[in-house]
């Protein structure tokens, strides 16, 4: 929404910033002195009392990325503070739009374009930034800025492509000095681009077509060859971070079946997949594309031709099915965790903006096809529009429009603060506080505050919506379920429903009412179960392997002790019975987790579950709460092991829901396994001192190896540890009733702690340990003294062993101890070692690894050429040659993402660097998923329909096929990375 009116930051300041704090605030007033020595505009500002003088320095110390931009451009910043801002933004985007063109007579090679529109980019968005913050702009002219940015510079890099591949005879342009015009090639700009809304840190996502017909090619057969390559290079040109940068990130993947497909796809095989084969989450996705770049008018007319597509004539029960269907899409995309502060995604979260944009797009999906004037693409003009058109009253306008510029705002400064695409509000107070100080709010209480305000607005809103949706419970047939014989009818509606074996169904649930079971034997339980039963089938229909899932379900009820409170809670919690039907259609290992220990369910029941991170700190608690009561060794043991299947339980299930992501999970699993060892570690040693007194000096600390000494376990890992130990010299034995040496002393207390920690029992088992990490593997004592494990480390261990250690982390213990070991695991790993013969040692080791262990298949996320393994390696290569390289970081008690990002700026290549963290990242979401849902290997065509969806979610992807096609492609770049950077 641009207006002609001229805005400038020295006039315009709306309310003032508050700094991060003085110390942040002095370092950036030293910076801006620095650069008020070249820049007069600046040195007066500094000197002249007002808005502007207190807003400048403010704003940077809120964000490290617009701090960092004056230090790279000082000029920029005399501009933003001594010019009006509009027409300076004008130039700005004339600059980028022309950065194709000719100077001097010559055209740009392709650096050069990159160089320019980085530049522009770089400028642009910190100008935008900065009047965003001070609301001389407002969300609606920040977006439509970046817009207009994200246009031009795509539209410059379309022409540069043609122009170039013009002059290299391979097509052949119309007009020189305009490529686009009559080339055929339709760039369209899809999500916030297309409707003008972009973020400020936005992917921009783009679906390319081209017109073999339009003349420009000697040959139409050749278009299937030129036009991806060109879009290969487009990619490069926005995307490929250099030293000055980059443009936008760029997103082809919304094009028809982009699995299969190439990058850019001809007009006519568009419009066959589309009219027959096109998914309804792809005509919500065409109500906001629009022609940004290429042959506008030539993508004008192909949007005309696919509004019926789009917008269909009729409201049919197609169409209704399709709006079902994308809704349970975004309800599981999104989960279905309660609304919090810290963590939420203001995206995708509950209250979140994708619910605003859901409420209007489904209601444009229902009416857009009668009603044009509801094709508008921008979230606030379709409220308008459905309020003119009486679908929502005004007040429900009013409140939504409110809502989805403050979140809009929320989310730029969310982005703003070090230039990510992001949308999670920080989980720590420090950070969270940059966002309230940016959003003009004095505290993070009162932001907070608005925040879940807006958030419940939303939320109330965005659940109307569906309120008078079809109740098939009550009209699609008969549901009865007494007498011995299955009902005609009842079946007839059991499969209409979705069951496949409505008489298996039938009779699975003749049993529930005939009280077979404790859950049911009641007269109250079977009366709440009988209510709950169609709307239990309802959900159960709606997921894909209905009759597996709800066999699951039986399985289920079947092991409850009791069942009124639970049928009553599902009765009046819909949100819950889905999250039941999804964990019994996407992870069977969860519902035999709920089967086999249906306690497990009881931490369900607490309505603040989904509101709590699973920090160390609540689980910290919860702990401490569950063994109060313990009096007795093997107490203490049954209560951690009835908390860790608890706990694993519940953060499996906010894993489940997207309440946490991949990244989170790991951590909270490896929070727990930390505690619960600490809570055997000190049961062991009572009971070892109460058998065999104290050893003289003795001191115990157990080092996490592997996974959880990178806070990256999952649901089924074991863990690997090493217990170290001291004491005193002149000691000979422990001072107990049974003295034992100090060999058989520490080894004791090793056996005794792998015993508590695996032994199955009763309660099943906590963890499977592996102690082959410590010095000498499996031939080596169980228990290490640390004068032994530092002599070890120093002069014996091979490349192998320091490259575990340099994820090794000490979890509990003697504190003393435990800074004794971290001192030689800092010492061992910054030790100056030959490059070439460590970096033999690795890659032979990747090899060995490759011809013992070959993965299953492109889903063995860990073995895989490309995959986990190959990323830890680079991180713990790099990690053991950094001294080498004069390079000081440690990465002991860091994920191997944090690690790789550590050591990565000094040794290794930035688009490399986002390469790895891309792949990793994608790997860890993908394995937490799979690891919670299913034991053993993954493989698609056995997969649980639900764990498909899961798992296409958690990469982004539409299906299957477009998943796999990102796998191999990003496997096949991280392997590239591990052979260019492990060079022997």
């Amino acid at each position: 929404m641009l207006t002609n009116s001229t805005h400038s930051l020295s006039e315009g300041i709306d309310g003032l910033l508050k700094p991060l704090s003085k110390t942040e605030l002095k370092l950036v007033l030293d910076d801006l002195h620095k650069i008020g020595a070249d820049e007069p505009a600046v040195a007066d500002m500094l000197k002249t009392d007002g808005a502007l003088r207190d807003f400048i320095p403010a704003a940077l110390t809120l964000s490290p990325y617009l701090r960092d931009i004056p230090n790279i451009d000082p000029g920029i910043l005399a501009i933003a503070i001594s010019e009006p801002l509009e027409p300076r933004l004008e130039a700005l985007i004339l600059e980028a739009r022309d950065a194709w063109m000719p100077r001097d007579g010559a055209s740009p090679n392709e650096s050069e374009v990159m160089g320019r529109l980085r530049t522009v980019k770089r400028r642009v968005a910190f100008l935008l930034a900065l009047a965003d913050l001070a609301r001389v702009f407002d969300g609606r002219m920040t977006t439509a800025w970046l817009s207009r940015l994200a246009e031009a510079t795509v539209s410059a890099a379309i022409d540069h492509l043609l122009l170039s591949s013009h002059e290299a005879r391979k097509l052949q342009l119309k007009n020189v000095a305009r490529p686009s015009e009559g080339s055929g090639l339709v760039v369209l700009g899809m999500g916030k681009l297309g409707a003008c809304e972009l973020n400020y840190s936005s992917d921009i996502d783009l679906v390319v077509f081209f017109d073999e017909h339009a003349g420009i090619l000697s040959d139409p057969d050749d278009a299937i060859d030129i036009f991806p390559r060109l879009m290969r290079r487009l990619v490069r040109i926005m995307q490929e971070r250099t030293g000055d940068g980059y443009v936008f990130r760029t997103d082809l993947r919304l094009r028809p079946d982009p699995g299969a497909t190439p990058l850019a796809v001809s007009i006519d095989a568009a419009m066959v997949y589309y009219e027959g084969r096109g998914q309804n989450w792809e005509r919500a996705a065409f109500i906001k594309a629009r022609p940004v770049a290429g042959d506008i008018a030539a993508g004008d007319r192909f949007l005309r031709d696919l509004t019926p597509f789009v917008f269909r004539k009729y409201l049919d029960y197609a169409a209704i099915s399709d709006i079902h269907s994308i809704k349970r899409q975004i309800h599981a995309h999104k989960g279905h965790g309660a609304i919090t502060v810290k963590g939420h995604n203001v995206k995708l979260g509950r209250g979140g903006i994708r619910e605003i944009e859901f409420f209007a797009q489904t209601q444009q999906l229902i009416a857009g096809g009668r009603m044009p004037a509801l094709r508008s693409r921008a979230t606030e003009e379709t409220l308008h529009e459905l309020t003119k058109a009486k679908w929502i009253d005004e007040e429900t306008c009013e409140e939504l429009t409110e809502a989805y510029w403050f979140l809009r705002d929320v989310e730029h400064r969310i982005q703003m603060v070090r230039d990510e695409q992001t949308h999670l509000l920080p989980e720590t107070e420090g950070e969270l506080k940059r966002i309230a100080y940016m959003m003009g709010f004095s505290d993070t209480p009162s932001f907070s505050e608005r925040l879940v305000e807006v958030f419940k607005t939303v939320e109330r809103r965005y659940a109307r919506l569906f309120e008078q949706e079809t109740r098939l419970s009550t009209e699609t047939g008969n549901l009865v379920f007494t007498g011995q014989n299955d009902d005609p009818d009842t079946l007839v509606t059991l499969r209409k429903l979705g069951f496949e074996r409505p008489s298996d169904i039938s009779r699975v649930i003749r049993t529930w009412h005939y009280g077979r079971y404790k859950a049911t034997q009641s007269v109250e339980a079977r009366e709440r179960l009988t209510e709950l039963t169609p709307e239990l089938l309802r959900v159960f229909g709606e997921s894909k392997r209905a009759d597996e899932a709800i066999l699951r379900f039986d399985s289920f009820i079947s092991g409850l002790p009791a069942g009124i409170q639970l049928f009553s809670l599902l009765g009046s919690n819909p949100a819950l019975l889905s999250l039941i039907v999804y964990i019994m259609s996407a992870a069977p290992k969860l519902a035999e987790v709920i089967a086999a220990r249906p306690h497990v369910f009881d931490g369900m029941l607490d309505p603040g579950l989904m509101a709590e991170l699973p920090t160390r700190d609540y689980l910290a608690g919860r702990l401490k709460g569950s063994l109060q009561q313990a009096r007795y060794y093997e107490e203490v043991l049954d209560r951690l092991r009835i908390f860790a299947a608890e706990q694993r339980f519940l953060i499996g299930i906010r894993l489940l829901t997207g309440s946490i992501n991949g990244a989170m999970a790991g951590r909270a699993f490896t929070h727990l396994a930390d505690l619960i060892v600490e809570a055997a570690l000190n049961a062991v040693l009572s009971e070892i001192e109460a058998a065999h007194g104290k050893f003289p000096g003795g001191r115990v600390a157990v080092a996490g190896m592997g996974k959880l000494g990178s806070f990256e376990l999952t649901a089924g890992s074991d863990i690997d540890l090493i217990l170290l130990y001291d004491y005193d010299d002149a000691a000979e034995e422990s001072d107990g009733a049974k003295p034992l040496d100090a060999v058989r002393y520490f080894t004791r207390i090793t056996q005794r702690l792998i015993a508590a920690l695996s032994a199955p029992t009763a309660e099943g088992v906590l963890y499977e340990v592996d102690m082959r990490l410590r010095p000498s593997g499996n031939k080596g004592p169980v228990a290490t003294r640390v004068g032994s494990f530092a002599k070890y480390q120093r002069e014996e261990a091979w490349t192998w062993e320091h490259m575990a250690l340099s994820r090794a982390r000490l979890i509990c213990g003697d504190a003393s101890l435990i800074d004794d070991v971290e001192r030689v695991i800092v010492e061992v790993l910054s030790m100056r070692r030959d490059v070439k013969k460590v970096a033999k040692d690795v890659a032979e080791m990747r090899a060995l690894i490759e011809q013992e262990k070959p993965a299953a298949n492109m889903w063995d996320l860990k073995l895989v050429p490309g995959g986990v393994v190959d990323i830890e390696f680079i991180a713990q290569y790099l990690a053991l040659i950094a001294p080498a390289k004069d390079v000081a970081v440690k990465v002991n008690g860091v994920s191997t993402g944090e690690a790789l990002r550590e050591l990565a700026a000094p040794l290794m290549a930035a688009a490399d660097l986002d390469s790895c963290i891309k792949a990793f990242a994608l790997y860890t979401e993908l394995s937490q998923l799979i690891r919670l849902c299913i034991d053993g290997p993954f493989d698609p065509k056995d997969a649980p329909a639900g764990l498909i969806d899961l798992v296409c979610r958690a990469g982004d992807c539409p299906d299957i096929k477009t998943l796999e096609g990102e796998m191999k492609q990003l496997s096949r770049t991280v392997r590239k990375v591990f052979q260019s950077v492990v060079k022997n």
